[in-house]
């Protein structure tokens, strides 16, 4: 059977059609956007690629055309399947009908953390034997690829919330029947669809109402959204984890004081106490007891907060808790999750995804942590569909605490402009070109340049090693 995809390239598009390709299904696409490192796991499988404004791109006849959310009326390509009639389908109707009805699903679902949590439980599962499937938005160091199948009955998938497809605009997530479910956080996002944060919360409430009695949620102990999610209707166990120190520091003192029990000093089910401030060395506590100690080379609360869910998942379908973390203490992170691009004259240079002020300060933060007084210059790109509406403006300063000096990249098609005050460490550049030749006469032995934008940014991480290489 013949597959067509329209908007191969992305994330969730490019790790299905490596599902479908080791189902047996032919499989082509196409897509007007193609960078790495989803174009290179294309090229590995063999995939035809062509162009998506080229004609007659359906004259082949495939059987099914599966349509990426990207893709809405008035595309020609779009405009052409109907017209002939062609049969089509959404990447997540098609991966719930094909893959997904017979499988245990853990899914994960989140504003952030969706990618490195869910790569995280499936780097545990394999790393104890469970050989899962699994289907997430980057490609993992330890295992380098986003997207397998296999004969497990588990199946790990990252659960968007971004609407489904031009004709279906219910969440991704609502088709995957998670028994599994982990809910990270949840803040405003994706504004060219979702008015406010009470739509998305709708969306995750319909989620919840799809899990079923004898799975389970795991969940932050505290976050104001979820909370009111489950507070519309729940009817499945739910786990809360902690990734701040009190929980824990609780526990420990409780053990001095003998009128109090350890299950009234434990508020959340997961809890950590950090051994160091940068989250690199952990005890992990599972209901009060100490269950294990993470030494990993992740860094960062957001990153210990991703591990506890993590935990919590994999413990549900039956890992021991201490062999989890022992797992976890080799995990490699998800290309472009502060991704160590290369270092020239001394200055690093890092990649991250990070295109949310949340996601912007954590990964900052973590970063703080681990340089302690070296310059940070972060470099940011608000090129998501929010930032470019303006969304988190108002936020954006907020999240850059922990850098140095910034460079907004603010191109001049953004109907937005960011106020800076002369005495501001911010600078404004509407273009990588600008940004490169500021940063000639700005860099220094030891910095660090934190690059973070959910898209290729022309590049910008070689080119700007080149140009440090060239100043040797």
């Amino acid at each position: 059977m013949h597959l067509h995809i329209l908007g191969i390239c992305g994330t969730f598009m490019g790790g299905l059609a490596r599902l479908a390709t080791e189902k047996g299904f032919k499989v082509t696409g196409s897509d007007k956007n193609c960078y790495p490192p989803m174009s290179d796991q294309l090229k590995d499988m063999g995939i035809s690629l062509l162009n998506e404004d080229t004609d007659h791109i359906l004259n082949d006849s495939p059987d099914s055309v599966i349509v990426g959310n990207a893709l809405s009326r008035g595309n020609s390509v779009v405009e052409s399947m109907l017209n002939m009639n062609q049969v089509y389908t959404s990447g997540p109707q098609w991966l719930k009908e094909n893959i997904l009805h017979d499988k245990w699903v853990i899914a994960v679902a989140g504003t952030h953390g969706k990618t490195t949590t869910a790569s995280m439980i499936v780097w545990i599962l394999e790393s104890l034997g469970y050989n899962p499937s699994f289907l997430v938005g980057g490609v993992m160091d330890n295992l380098g690829v986003s997207a397998r199948l296999t004969d497990s009955p588990f199946f790990v998938v990252e659960a968007d919330e971004y609407d489904t497809a031009f004709f279906d605009k219910r969440s991704k997530f609502v088709h995957y029947r998670a028994r599994t479910c982990v809910l990270n956080n949840l803040e405003f996002d994706h504004a060219d669809i979702f008015e406010d944060l009470s739509a998305i919360e709708n969306q995750f409430h319909h989620l919840v109402r799809c899990i079923p009695s004898n799975g389970l949620i795991i969940k932050p102990f505290i976050d104001d959204s979820l909370d009111r999610v489950i507070a519309r209707g729940c009817w499945t166990p739910i786990e809360t984890f902690s990734s701040t120190n009190e929980c824990a520091k609780k526990i420990q003192k409780s053990c001095e004081v003998e009128t109090v029990s350890k299950k009234e000093a434990i508020s959340a089910d997961w809890s950590v106490i950090k051994q160091k401030g940068d989250a690199s060395d952990c005890l992990i506590y599972f209901q009060s007891d100490l269950v294990g100690q993470l030494k990993w080379d992740l860094i960062g609360d957001h990153n210990i907060s991703n591990a506890m869910a993590a935990l919590g998942a994999v413990r549900h379908v039956g890992v021991n808790p201490i062999d989890a973390i022992e797992a976890l203490g080799k995990f490699k992170n998800v290309k472009r999750r502060m991704e160590l691009k290369g270092k020239e004259n001394g200055v690093s240079v890092y990649d991250d995804f990070a295109h949310h002020p949340t996601a912007i300060e954590f990964t900052l933060m973590g970063l703080r942590h681990k340089v302690g007084q070296e310059r940070i210059i972060a470099i940011v790109d608000p090129r998501s569909n929010t930032m470019r509406m303006g969304s988190h403006k108002s936020r954006l300063k907020k999240s850059i605490v922990h850098a140095d000096l910034t460079i907004f990249h603010i191109p001049k098609s953004y109907c937005w402009e960011l106020e800076v005050s002369h005495n501001e460490p911010i600078i404004l550049k509407s273009s990588v070109k600008d940004i490169l030749e500021f940063l000639v006469n700005e860099v220094k032995e030891s910095d660090h340049i934190l690059i973070m934008s959910n898209g290729s940014f022309e590049e910008i991480h070689e080119q700007l090693l080149l140009q440090l290489k060239s100043e040797k």
